[in-house]
């Protein structure tokens, strides 16, 4: 599924830092603003256990994880929602994007320049809002004149439908909110809102980079932050970026994991960082398992089986016949899908199932 994470944020924060860590697709990255022109696009496979332990019981010829894209685009600066530095192809680009990873300086380094003079995240962080929320107002203004006009002289109960929606984006955008702080109550409203494009309606975790020191634990700027977006239908993780890119640099997985262990982690900020921006897009994971080929396939959350059965062939969601289920641990503990069989734990289900996570798949279809 193409769908992507932006990562976004002042210039010299650690976003491509990060990236680089993040995707074999090297972002350039140097002490000085405006570095990263062009969005670098890199697609990531997500860290899943549950693959690796269906790879040691089928021992299959190929092996294909679930990825998820990630684009580093260029540092915003304040007034980019006029044009300042390059804020219209910044705004262009993360318009583009699925889900936000915003990324907030939480460390000090006199080495490293900050494009405020100080270090303060959750200046940074209201500087980066301010800006999308700033255009988003434009879009949600420049559309109500229009629509009101509609609802009131044509009784055009779309139209109607629709300036609610927009009055209420407009309220919340002139507080200081985002977009997506506004509850949309039917599908209808979901719809209109997702056809506006806008830029403070995308999920978005900010990720504080921290110190070597805080990578576990965090730091008073963490908190800050935290404290900051206590009231945002948003998510925050810590990573260390430049500690990342150190890890990365190492030859083998018991010296990574050495390092990591030496500074109180269990796993990489960067696997962490993937997962979570897997989720963050509402992305879910079925398997298809044998000695042929074990895969990850993505899907998004609440999907039913022939949808589900199309995302490998379109075919496969005409023709659909049935889904043969089996669930993940029931795989594992019996050991594999002929015991499975054998215990009746194999589940026949029909066009409105609802694929879970981590289900194993088999599709029946008829073209």
């Amino acid at each position: 599924m193409a769908l992507k994470c932006g990562i976004v944020g002042l210039p010299n924060v650690g976003k491509s830092t990060l990236f680089n860590c993040l995707s074999s697709a090297k972002a350039q990255s140097a002490n000085f603003p405006f570095c990263t022109i062009e969005p670098n696009v890199g697609v990531i496979s997500v860290p899943d256990d549950r693959l690796t332990k269906l790879v040691e019981m089928c021992a299959p010829k190929s092996v294909v994880p679930a990825t998820v894209e990630i684009v580093d685009i260029a540092g915003l600066v304040k007034g980019a929602s006029k044009g300042e530095g390059l804020g219209n192809k910044f705004l262009a680009n993360i318009r583009e994007t699925d889900a936000i990873l915003h990324v907030l300086r939480c460390f000090d380094d006199d080495n490293v320049t900050h494009v405020d003079g100080s270090v303060d995240p959750v200046r940074d962080k209201e500087i980066i809002d301010a800006e999308l929320q700033i255009k988003d107002l434009e879009t949600v203004e420049s559309r109500l004149a229009k629509t009101l006009k509609q609802a009131q002289t044509g009784g055009d109960k779309t139209a109607k439908l629709q300036a609610g929606v927009l009055q209420r984006y407009q309220e919340a955008l002139s507080q200081g909110l985002p977009a997506r702080s506004v509850t949309l109550e039917t599908p209808d409203e979901q719809k209109f809102a997702k056809e506006l494009f806008l830029l403070t309606n995308k999920p978005v975790m900010y990720v504080c980079n921290v110190d070597d020191a805080s990578a576990a634990t965090g730091n008073a700027y963490v908190e800050a932050v935290r404290e900051a977006i206590k009231n945002e239908n948003a998510e925050l993780l810590i990573v260390a970026a430049q500690t990342e890119s150190d890890i990365a640099e190492l030859d083998t997985y018991e010296e990574r994991q050495e390092f990591l262990n030496e500074i109180g982690l269990e796993e990489s900020g960067v696997a962490r960082l993937i997962r979570a921006a897997y989720a963050l897009l509402d992305l879910q994971t079925y398997f298809t398992a044998g000695a042929d080929e074990c895969r990850a396939w993505t899907f998004r959350r609440g999907m039913k089986a022939p949808q589900c059965a199309g995302i490998i062939h379109t075919d496969f969601e005409k023709g659909f016949i049935r889904a043969e289920v089996i669930k993940y641990d029931d795989y594992v503990a019996l050991g594999g899908e002929t015991a499975v069989k054998d215990a009746g734990k194999l589940s026949v289900e029909g066009k409105e199932y609802v694929v879970q996570d981590g289900d194993i798949m088999h599709f029946r279809f008829n073209v």
